[in-house]
């Protein structure tokens, strides 16, 4: 079987959320941070001289609920892929500051997780595990 790259589940992720706003419309204000992939040293100076910051996850869904401010997803391939020191980083700070953070390997756990979050279903709940241990799902 052929494991999708991360880009073609995180572009899975944005049709299933372009077709699904009819339903759930605060997907509308769901995008990616465009802080993976390739680029040149120029441009990776620019890109950190005007604020790029290593380890941002890379979707967010500013839509508060329940306890939350918003959601932040760091996408991996549904096998392998490893969450580096910078994004566990982030997503503690991020947890501690009142949002969920979480990592996802796979559009499909990355959009149940979405369900789940905008059906309410994270109200009240205490996440029992620390962020950085959904690494090694």
């Amino acid at each position: 079987m052929i494991v999708p790259t991360e880009d073609a589940e995180q572009a899975r992720i944005f049709e299933w959320a372009f077709w699904a706003k009819g339903t759930m419309p605060e997907l509308d204000m769901l995008y990616a941070v465009p802080n993976g992939g390739y680029r040149s040293k120029a441009t990776a100076g620019r890109m950190k001289a005007t604020g790029t910051k290593a380890g941002v996850p890379d979707m967010c869904l500013p839509v508060p609920r329940g306890r939350y401010h918003g959601l932040y997803i760091e996408l991996k391939r549904q096998k392998g892929g490893t969450v580096s020191p910078a994004q566990k980083m982030w997503i503690l700070k991020l947890s501690e500051q009142g949002y969920l953070a979480k990592v996802c390997h796979g559009a499909d756990e990355a959009i149940d997780l979405i369900k789940a979050y905008l059906d309410d279903v994270w109200r009240g709940k205490k996440d029992e595990q620390k962020p950085e241990a959904d690494e090694d799902k």
